[in-house]
């Protein structure tokens, strides 16, 4: 068991998965003020074993919240921290000339955490990028031919600042595509400001919240995911929204089938964690900008101004069984 951990047995019964999830919430709300939407998403990502992209504007909270992530979730957590200098091998590691051994030793690099804070991921260059992709999607490193697992549960949460900003790079479509949600914290409401200027440094604050979960649970809570009940109604309206992103004349790209099961895996895990008895419209809606967003390519004379005016209109555009 972690130390520090505020369990003190895994809760294998429902009733103590509840409220190992409860516990988690409260404690990022506790440092990430108003924003309970963004955190249930957030949590909803991971449980479906997706990773994680943050895109804000500076001094919004996106570190804050990877660094309560790792601390909630007791997970092993490393920065990276991104620029336009970085080479691949310092995000994998390299191997080493070793004169005692008489031979090369492989020196993991920081990607070697169960969580990793890929920060400001668009100021690197694409070829720095794209030294995410492997460990992303194979859960694995190659380095001089040989191949490395990574540690288990692995997540990648990245953060990027506007791709208008001096000095980004954006990221390329088959990148984007890895991550299973997107998100943006935007700007607290006055009273959480407030609270924000006249309370305990968050990083103070962060320094004393104990883990409401370990990476065991973590990953049962996860196989519990998977089994949510997901109805044949629910699975024709997902198939509805793909297919309209498909076919719409205002919309260039529409989702892959990997992107129909990012959203098919995020509903069921935002289902979980509301306590529902099985995957609702409401959890497939509730995802559904987050998973879509950033996969969807407006086509040229759109009337979309943003990701968020594209979704809404979807979701209000395609009926609900």
């Amino acid at each position: 068991m972690q130390r520090g951990s505020t369990l003190e047995q895994l809760p294998l019964n429902a009733e103590g998965q509840k409220a190992a999830i409860a516990a988690a919430r409260k404690s990022l709300g506790s440092i990430i003020l108003g924003k309970d939407d963004e955190i249930s998403m957030a949590l909803a990502c991971l449980l479906a074993r997706g990773h994680l992209l943050i895109e804000d504007l500076p001094g919004l909270g996106k570190t804050m919240l990877a660094q309560a992530l790792a601390r909630v979730l007791g997970l092993s957590y490393q920065r990276i921290q991104f620029t336009s200098d970085m080479l691949p091998a310092d995000i994998v590691g390299v191997s080493m000339f070793r004169q005692q051994q008489g031979e090369f030793v492989f020196q993991p690099g920081p990607v070697f955490a169960q969580l990793v804070l890929a920060d400001e991921v668009n100021r690197a260059t694409p070829k720095a990028q794209s030294a995410l992709l492997e460990a992303m999607e194979e859960q694995q490193v190659s380095v001089d031919g040989q191949t490395h697992r990574l540690p288990q549960p692995f997540f990648v949460v990245a953060t990027q600042n506007p791709s208008d900003q001096i000095g980004t790079f954006p990221l390329p479509e088959s990148q984007l595509d890895r991550f299973l949600m997107r998100l943006e914290l935007g700007y607290p409401n006055e009273e959480n400001e407030r609270a924000l200027l006249t309370g305990t440094d968050r990083r103070k604050l962060l320094a004393t919240v104990m883990s409401s979960l370990t990476p065991q649970l973590l990953e049962l809570l996860q196989d519990e995911v998977q089994k949510v009940h997901m109805s044949e109604p629910l699975i024709d309206y997902v198939q509805a929204l793909v297919r309209y992103t498909r076919e719409s004349p205002e919309i260039e790209t529409g989702l892959s089938p990997r992107g129909a099961l990012a959203l098919v895996a995020a509903a069921r895990a935002h289902s979980f964690i509301e306590n529902h008895s099985g995957v609702f419209p409401d959890d497939v809606q509730a995802v559904f900008p987050a998973v879509a967003g950033h996969r969807l390519k407006p086509a040229n004379g759109s009337s979309y101004r943003s990701p968020h005016d594209m979704t809404r209109h979807i979701l209000t555009t395609v009926a609900i069984p």
